[in-house]
């Protein structure tokens, strides 16, 4: 095999490789968007936030744990600040 005859297939094969990322890219944009249309089309109710609002991601929680995993929180943030609060003052006398 020559060394044009071997450039030519290498060009070839990146061609063939490159167009067929190209049509598959396309076609996949083309179903996407035809996908989002049909979609759009027969669910009213896309885009429309409920009027109770969006549910915690947490809602399988029982109302007791969180209430006090809060107050932990609560706790653990004013722990945290004050401490940053305080080494703040002290090296900026």
């Amino acid at each position: 095999m020559t060394a044009s005859n071997l450039m030519t297939e290498g060009l070839n094969l990146m061609l063939v490789g490159m167009g067929f990322v190209f049509i598959f890219l396309t076609v996949l944009v083309i179903v996407t968007t035809l996908m989002s249309k049909v979609i759009t089309r027969y669910e009213k109710n896309v885009g429309v936030l409920p009027e109770e609002g969006i549910p915690a991601p947490t809602a399988v929680i029982s109302q007791a744990m969180s209430d006090r995993q809060h107050a932990n929180d609560d706790k653990n943030l004013i722990t945290v600040l004050s401490t940053a609060v305080h080494k703040f003052r002290s090296r900026h006398k």
